[in-house]
């Protein structure tokens, strides 16, 4: 899946994405708003990832939703 289709469809997404990383709040998923630069950096917040983690698993989170 590409990161258009995320954000086009982000109200259907972001359960899968609280699935996938369960510290992110209603909050948090509500400020990403499928934007991927937002959800890396609750991630960076939340889990505490360097820059090139938090990229590598939200690749990693893509290829595996497609």
């Amino acid at each position: 899946m590409n990161w258009d289709r995320i954000e086009g469809n982000w109200k259907q997404v972001k359960g899968t994405v609280k699935e996938k990383w369960g510290k992110l709040t209603d909050d948090d998923l509500t400020t990403i708003d499928g934007k991927r630069e937002q959800l890396e950096g609750k991630l960076q917040d939340r889990y505490g990832y360097t820059r090139d983690q938090v990229k590598k698993d939200v690749d990693d989170w893509l290829r595996s939703s497609s």
